[in-house]
């Protein structure tokens, strides 16, 4: 096969710890070569390599050749690369002057290439700021991008990151047709599913080594995919604790925008979990922002405790800040990269508790280390921090503020798994040692089995379903819940390439 890109013996040291320590990768024409390994193990910064990206002060040694031309990279977080101040519109129609021709020509290669990203409603996305784009739907305006910037080589960052089975099978569709036309395709994942699917050859790293390479089947052989598991049993509900009557929202800044949000009415009791799942771009990350006081562009009403709380985040008292917390999924975008995580962490306690400098950072220290983090990690800066680091440390960073309700906006996509079952296990411990609420937004079906009470299933800005988890799990009634239970990858018609 065509070799087109090649890592040869590279080693990456910050602060003279070694993140990636001679690690060799060859990318091939038309073939998916797919690196796995848990978070923190030198995944992306092996990927990034290939592009000539390093982390800050990064002593780096090795080599790289990527002799076919330009590299297209999808980030885990696609946000960090999309500009928030133009449409996506005018994004891709920048990207696509490059390669010449009138404008109708340069719109067609547009148009092409967000059908072969599976991005459904691609005229509304056009219009639309990125911030106003679910995270599964930006994670594609990326892969876009990619496609109409002509690249011989891609990265994919966990491209399925916070996706539905649904949309996941048309992403896997579309990667599988990216090699078919011949271009290498350098897969960074936790999702064994979509690597069983997808490489022809698997590498396998940990503490920055390649301790294990081959053939897919072979090197895969043993290794179990997650599957859905047995709905918690169901407990009576307590007092409602956090709610939406009548909620209707629309994006801001868009002319003309239809309803993103319908007429949703959910609830959380005390200690209760209220997962939000569905397609991406159903609605329920701006629901939950709609919960937070994050998107206040809408008419209904958001209750904790029964009592109204303002739209905006800014017009809400401290108590009320700190009564409801958000988790984003872009850990990294929600960290200031310039000061060390641990400062980060306790200064949500000095601000919304009150606490002492001191006795803020020994809390933090040890909520920090109950997600696995120790002092030497939270003593870094994010940059530093692999993406399931910084999203544990996020998570404890919103539990400083001891909040009533936690909002977790896909926390578990891309991390592998024993990392989400660390997350998993800690945030059940926290609902029964505090009676905290949670909202679990997830395309995770899994996960939302192992944790949730309450199950709302969205489609188009609307409940389409709706009740007590095991119910909803064992015996869907709408044809999208069953369609998401019984979504496998092995039913992508074709195969893998090279099948």
């Amino acid at each position: 096969m065509n070799l087109v890109a090649e890592v040869r013996d590279l080693r990456v040291d910050i602060g003279g710890r070694a993140i990636v320590d001679g690690v060799s990768l060859a990318a091939h024409a038309g073939s998916v070569t797919a690196v796995i390994g848990p978070s923190g193990s030198g995944k992306t910064t092996t990927g990034l390599a290939l592009l000539g990206e390093y982390p800050a002060g990064a002593v780096v040694d090795g080599e790289v050749h990527t002799p076919a031309g330009p590299v297209g990279y999808i980030p885990q977080h696609p946000a960090s690369v999309l500009n928030p101040a133009r449409r996506v519109g005018a994004l891709l129609a920048d990207i696509a002057a490059r390669q010449g021709g009138d404008r109708l020509a340069r719109r067609r290669r547009v148009e092409e290439a967000l059908r072969l990203a599976q991005l459904p409603d691609p005229e509304s996305v056009l219009r639309r700021f990125p911030h106003q784009l679910s995270g599964g739907q930006q994670q594609r305006v990326v892969l876009a991008q990619a496609l109409l910037l002509g690249a011989r080589v891609i990265v994919a960052d966990e491209p399925t990151t916070g996706q539905d089975a649904l949309t996941k099978r048309g992403v896997v569709a579309e990667l599988a047709a990216v090699a078919a036309q011949g271009i290498a395709v350098i897969l960074l994942s936790h999702d064994l599913d979509v690597v069983r699917e997808l490489a022809d050859e698997v590498v396998v790293m940990r503490a920055g080594r390649v301790v294990d390479r081959g053939p897919a089947s072979s090197v895969l052989e043993g290794l179990e995919p997650g599957r859905l598991g047995t709905a918690r049993t169901p407990r009576p509900r307590g007092p409602l604790r956090l709610e939406t009557r009548n909620l209707t929202a629309r994006h801001l800044a868009t002319r003309g925008a239809p309803e993103v949000l319908s007429d949703i009415a959910v609830s959380v009791a005390a200690g209760e979990c209220l997962a939000l799942v569905g397609r991406s771009g159903s609605g329920k990350t701006t629901l939950g922002r709609c919960m937070a006081g994050l998107h206040r562009a809408y008419q209904g009403t958001v209750l904790l405790d029964g009592t109204p709380m303002p739209r905006s985040l800014r017009s809400r008292r401290r108590a009320e800040l700190a009564a409801v917390q958000y988790v984003f999924q872009d850990a990294k975008a929600a960290f200031d990269e310039h000061r060390p995580v641990l400062d980060q962490v306790a200064r949500t306690a000095v601000r919304l508790c009150g606490a002492a400098p001191e006795e803020a950072r020994r809390t933090a220290l040890s909520t920090l280390g109950e997600f696995g983090l120790d002092e030497s990690l939270a003593a870094r800066r994010p940059g530093e921090l692999s993406g399931g680091e910084l999203q544990r440390a996020a998570l404890a960073r919103a539990l400083l503020a001891r909040p009533q309700v936690l909002i977790c906006d896909e926390i578990t996509s891309g991390l592998d798994t024993a990392t989400r079952t660390t997350i998993l296990d800690a945030l059940a411990r926290l609902r029964e040692r505090v009676d905290l609420s949670l909202v679990f937004i997830t395309h995770d079906l899994a996960a939302a089995a192992a944790l949730a009470d309450q199950i709302a299933v969205l489609d188009s800005g609307r409940i389409v379903e709706a009740g007590p988890a095991s119910e909803l799990i064992e015996t869907p009634q709408h044809p999208l819940t069953k369609e998401l239970l019984s979504a496998p990858l092995t039913a992508l018609p074709g195969g893998p390439p090279g099948c």
